[in-house]
């Protein structure tokens, strides 16, 4: 056998033995992804337990495993008002084991208020799926008895820089929902950041603060456990959950609306066919009618948007809130 005979043989067995290891021509990635997932998926949370966000994540974490065929982990790492757990999934191998369960604030309203963000909402995070949206309203301590916006209204011009609210933390949902009312109805009312919603809400029920914008998720068990008044939810119309609860709009306050999502991100450069596999398990998890009730259950409707349409939905908020956040002069306290 010639040189180049022993030398075209050893290259076309190198090249078997590569294929067969699915190593050459793109074989590594197609073999990987069409295994995936073949172990369980951990879905940061970085916000409280307890919160709007947090439970539905858990609902259809829960849904996606069946689906999946592997356990969809869901892991709380509160902090700086989403900015630590969302720094981890960021920097996380892009291969569809590390995912994102974030809120909204997270991608549109925090990068708007911090001038040294260590990612990038666009740049930093393959979108996924706009999975839920939640229903939001202005809950107040129970000893109070404000039956309506206009009653928290009228008490806070009354006594100037004496009320105090509740939220998440500095940036967080509840803190800009408060800042545009107040801004909109001319109030000074002071603001206390706690750790996450969840205990803000239980600040408000406690006396600790008097008032928060909460997502109806949050506080709808302290609500039916009459532990804070809901005097007014944030929708252009009154929710068939809450019958009787009137829009704040209609209930003393300028015209206000306030909502929030559950969206589901992974680290960029995270492959497409998996981007594709994870969205496809999250619509057919928002599918199930059983599902669909828990969500109605705490004021959230299933969404299941394309990847595409949650990537540009960033984009176009992202812009809407800075704006927002400019022409109301809300700023980090």
């Amino acid at each position: 056998m010639t040189k180049h005979a022993m030398k075209s043989a050893f290259t076309q067995t190198l090249r078997r033995a590569l294929l067969a290891a699915g190593i050459v021509a793109g074989g590594y990635t197609a073999a990987a992804q069409a295994a995936y997932p073949d172990h369980a998926i951990t879905m940061i949370v970085p916000l409280a337990a307890g919160s709007a966000v947090d439970n539905a994540a858990r609902l259809v974490a829960q849904e996606m495993a069946k689906e999946l065929g592997v356990a969809v982990v869901v892991e709380n790492q509160p902090g700086a008002a989403g900015i630590i757990g969302a720094d981890r999934v960021s920097k996380a191998a892009p291969d569809g084991y590390t995912i994102g369960g974030f809120n909204d604030s997270i991608l549109t309203m925090v990068p708007n208020m911090q001038a040294n963000m260590p990612w990038d909402p666009v740049r930093d995070f393959a979108p996924v799926s706009l999975a839920t949206t939640f229903a939001w309203a202005l809950v107040t301590t129970p000893s109070l008895n404000y039956k309506s916006a206009a009653d928290f209204i009228a008490a806070a011009k009354a006594a100037p820089g004496k009320l105090h609210y509740g939220s998440g933390g500095i940036g967080s949902p509840q803190h800009i929902a408060m800042a545009l009312f107040t801004a909109r109805n001319k109030l000074d009312v002071v603001h206390v950041p706690y750790k996450g919603a969840s205990q803000a809400a239980v600040g408000v029920a406690a006396g600790e603060v008097q008032a928060a914008f909460q997502a109806v998720a949050t506080v709808k068990s302290l609500s039916d456990g009459k532990k804070l008044d809901l005097i007014g939810v944030c929708s252009e119309k009154e929710l068939a959950s809450l019958p009787g609860v009137k829009t704040i709009s209609e209930s003393g306050s300028v015209p206000f609306t306030f909502e929030s999502w559950f969206v589901v991100v992974a680290p960029k450069k995270t492959p497409a066919p998996v981007v594709e596999r994870l969205n496809a398990s999250i619509k057919k998890a928002l599918a199930n009618p059983d599902l669909q009730q828990k969500l109605a259950a705490q004021g959230a409707s299933p969404r299941g948007s394309s990847a595409k349409e949650l990537g540009d939905l960033t984009k176009s908020q992202l812009q809407v809130y800075k704006k927002l956040i400019d022409d109301n002069n809300i700023k980090v306290d």
